[in-house]
Parts: C-alpha cells; structure tokens; sequence
C-alpha cells in the first residue's frame, strides 16, 4: 500500500506539499496540484481521513444516533438527515441505541472519537444529566425527539402528550367509552406521556381510566398483537384501541381479525406516527402524524449551524402532531 511519502516522490515535491494538495490549501500551486494529483492516481493512493482531520481540525461528517436502525421510523428521520448532509457534502456516520444507556454512551463516543463535529442524537436510555454533559462538550450536538431543561435550544421535539391526548379525544367524540389502551413496554419518556395523555382525554369527559384496560408489548406488530390478545384475555371490554405507534394497532389489528372481530365494525383501531404502513393497512389506519422528516431536517440544520459558531435560539423547537382520519375509526351506534 502506497504512503504519502511515496506520493512525494514520485510527483518530486514534499510531504508538506502532498498534505497541502490532500486537504485543499489555497496556498497551494497547480503545477504542484497536477504532480501530486497524477502521482496519486499511479500509486492508488487514498489519503487517510483521520490524518486529513487532523491538518483540517474537521471532517466531512455528521454522526446520528438512532435506536435500531432497521426500524422504518429511523430510516425516515435519516433520510431527511442524509438529504441535509449531501446538500452540505457531507455524509452521515450511524451509531444504534437499542434504547440502552450503556449502548448509546458508548457509540456517541464512537462518533465523538471519529471527528464528528456535528451531531444529532435520538437517545432514550441516557439520563438529562449524561446528555446535557454531552451537548457541552459538542457545540454542534442536537437532541432530537426529546427536551432538556438545561440546553432547551439544542432540543427538537414532538409533543406526546398532546398526540396522545387528541388520538383518545378523537375516539371519544366518536360515542366510544370502552377505550383500551396499548402502550410501549420501554421506560422512556414518550411512552410515559402518550399513555398520560389518553388517560387525562377519558377524565376531561368523565371517563374513568382502568389500568386493566391497559396492556403493554414491544412496540412493533408482535408487541400490539401480544397486548390485544392480553386484553382479550382479561375480557375487557372494549370498543375502541388507541395504540403506542402504528406498527403495534397493526398488530392489534391482526389479533382481533384472527379473533373474528371486525375493524371498525366492531373496534376501532387508532395509531400513532404516521407511518407508511398506515397507508396500506386494511382498512387503512386513523393515526396521528408524527411529522418526523421536518424535525430530522431541522435537527440537521441546527446541528451544522452550531457547529460552525452560530448561536442557538434560546426557545425550544416543539412540533405539534396532527390527526390524520382514514377507515380504522366508526363512529359508535348505540
């Protein structure tokens, strides 16, 4: 494998000169850019990225944390990075969470060590406080999909509760009172508020919440149809489902047709986020959108904006979720 030392001589200049040529100094002739570029390309020489860092003090990268990078929600959220990034010339660096302290802690260092100076974080399992630290030693990080008190301008977030809230609303001026409700098992922020919200919805119009009208799984399709076949099983009786996510009211969706209880005909299934599986459900699912390419795009922007010096907005950035009516909802006929 060829050096720079190689690259040197072959294009009859120095090191220095090579380095110069590789990280694109102005200071830089072009017969000296032609040499080494011709001697480069002879030799197959690729310049080391960490080296070219280092003389540049900054890499052509934006590191993201995501929870599991196979989950439709996070290839959406960096797509919409990626976009912002290649309008940039810069590419994106992927770390997974799983949701775990220990996972997150660990690959937000990894993308710290690689040079990445702009970075957008969706973590779940870290505390405010790991987090916080984090944003001070990164001028260019950006939490998304959750707020800090202490750095509420690096924070892009989507109010839970009030999607929650809305989706359980919405059931109730459709005549439901038998409400169930299919919450995600992870201790995180926005299971706590989602389940808050459709709790506080029943109690504004004098419904009384019961926890055995309360099931939770993996929020995926395996943990909605787990959590309806509980609530099944406990005989609850229910008119309506509001879900955690969408992938869970499929789930739930398909508990109830193996059960032969026909969606809405018999229970109306409401989700949240949006997702494109919403789309082509059957029948295609009243949910609650989650506009996460915005954020993911403003998150982008806010994270190289920092990272280049520029100061914050002293507010944080709250998205507020919208109600998108499709089939799975029926209003209820006494």
């Amino acid at each position: 494998m060829s050096t720079i030392k190689d690259v040197a001589k072959l294009a009859g200049v120095s090191v220095a000169t090579v380095s110069r040529v590789v990280n694109r100094s102005p200071r830089t002739s072009e017969k000296a850019i032609k040499a080494v570029t011709e001697a480069m390309e002879a030799l197959s020489y690729r310049p080391n990225a960490n080296a070219r860092a280092l003389v540049s003090q900054t890499t052509q990268t934006m590191g993201v944390l995501v929870g599991d990078v196979s989950n439709p929600f996070f290839g959406a959220m960096l797509k919409s990075i990626d976009l912002v990034c290649r309008d940039q010339g810069k590419h994106l660096l992927i770390g997974n969470g799983y949701h775990e302290a220990d996972s997150e802690r660990e690959a937000i260092e990894i993308l710290i060590n690689s040079r990445c100076e702009s970075l957008v974080i969706h973590s779940k399992g870290l505390s405010d406080q790991d987090l916080t630290k984090f944003c001070k030693e990164v001028p260019g990080l950006v939490v998304i999909n959750r707020q800090l008190d202490e750095v509420p301008e690096r924070c892009i977030s989507l109010d839970n509760y009030k999607g929650s809230y809305l989706a359980t609303e919405y059931l109730l001026n459709q005549g439901h009172r038998d409400i169930a409700y299919i919450c995600s098992e992870h201790d995180i922020e926005d299971a706590d508020s989602r389940k808050q919200g459709y709790r506080d919805a029943l109690a504004a119009h004098g419904v009384s919440p019961q926890e055995h009208a309360i099931a939770c799984g993996y929020p995926d399709e395996q943990g909605g149809e787990k959590a309806m076949r509980d609530l099944l099983s406990r005989g609850v009786s229910v008119t309506a489902v509001a879900a955690y996510n969408d992938y869970m009211a499929a789930g739930a969706m398909a508990c109830l047709e193996e059960s032969d209880i026909a969606v809405p005909e018999q229970v109306s299934v409401i989700g949240f986020d949006d997702g494109l599986i919403s789309r082509y459900m059957k029948p295609r699912l009243t949910t609650i959108r989650y506009p996460i390419q915005p954020m993911a795009e403003q998150a982008a922007r806010l994270a190289l904006q920092l990272a280049q010096g520029s100061s914050p907005e002293s507010s944080p950035h709250v998205f507020v979720p919208t109600l998108v009516k499709r089939n799975s909802v029926k209003p209820l006929t006494h």
